[in-house]
């Protein structure tokens, strides 16, 4: 069995539901407080073992690679002015993983984006994050999903329970066996009338290379297609089982999802819970008051 040591992280989409900030900031680099959702992945990653990671950016969005590159001069400064722990934060950054770009030139769908990672991958397993997709947990979300692929030698799905209204914003599997978890099909955005059940896949999966040839079997000159629909026909000669992941997950693609992150993760902030406790205690009774 090979190693699960690399991530393909697709963050070239054009971030629409946020716009305009999403005219000049790419949606993966908006804040959660003042640490990039990116980059929260790419920690995710790290800590889950992960050696070398391929971002599939697209042109126009060239923050996403200026960040995660050095910074000399703002380094110097930070020395110079004595801002050492400024400067320990930039510097943390430049050793989370060895990180690779390739630039998608046709917006054809994250299936498109898939195909350039073919090089990068070769003939290994590897772990797909979608950019906008945070999970808070203890032990990290791609972890648990690497320690199924390492226990089935096979392809894996994170996924948890989504209310009804929320079906047809992800890709829901059908789990034929509740122990192992071992899936027959997913099916991406359904209407309810046609969810084969309640879990969705929640932008955490590792996949054997042969997910490439079924990019290939799909593959649109115009029109967009879907890794998921590749995945889809992969499951029906390929076992894949579903992890019922530990965490909490954000939808970082949708405005209440990170607004709902910002709290989450600014309660967990030493230098920031007492302050916003206590205006989420006075919002609660002015509210109460109004009513």
């Amino acid at each position: 069995m090979k190693k699960v040591r690399k991530a393909v992280i697709p963050v070239g989409g054009l971030g629409t539901r946020f716009l305009p900030v999403t005219k000049v900031v790419p949606k993966e680099m908006l804040p959660i407080i003042d640490i990039p959702t990116l980059q929260y992945i790419i920690e995710e990653a790290t800590a889950s073992g992960i050696e070398e990671i391929l971002l599939i950016n697209s042109y126009g969005k060239q923050a996403v690679e200026s960040y995660f590159m050095p910074n000399q001069y703002l380094e110097e400064r930070l020395t110079k002015d004595g801002k050492i722990e400024d400067l320990k934060k930039l510097q943390e950054i430049d050793h989370l993983a060895t990180i690779y770009f390739v630039y998608q030139d046709k917006p054809h769908g994250n299936g498109q984006a898939m195909m350039l990672a073919e090089e990068f991958v070769k003939n290994e397993p590897f772990a797909v994050m979608w950019g906008d997709d945070l999970i808070k947990s203890e032990v990290p979300a791609l972890k648990q999903l690497i320690d199924v692929y390492e226990k089935y030698d096979s392809n894996v799905v994170g996924v948890q329970k989504v209310d009804h209204d929320q079906v047809s914003r992800y890709g829901m599997v059908s789990i034929v066996d509740e122990e192992t978890g071992k899936m027959d099909r997913i099916v991406e955005k359904p209407p309810i009338s046609e969810a084969p059940s309640d879990y969705a896949g929640l932008g955490r999966y590792i996949v054997k290379p042969e997910i490439f040839q079924e990019l290939k079997n799909l593959y649109q000159e115009k029109g967009e297609y879907y890794f998921t629909d590749a995945l889809a026909n992969l499951i029906q000669y390929q076992d894949c089982y579903a992890c019922k992941f530990e965490g909490t997950y954000y939808d970082i693609g949708h405005q209440l999802g990170y607004i709902i992150a910002n709290i989450e993760y600014g309660l967990d902030r030493p230098d920031i819970k007492k302050g916003l406790e206590e205006y989420l205690k006075n919002k609660k009774n002015n509210l109460v008051e109004k009513k």
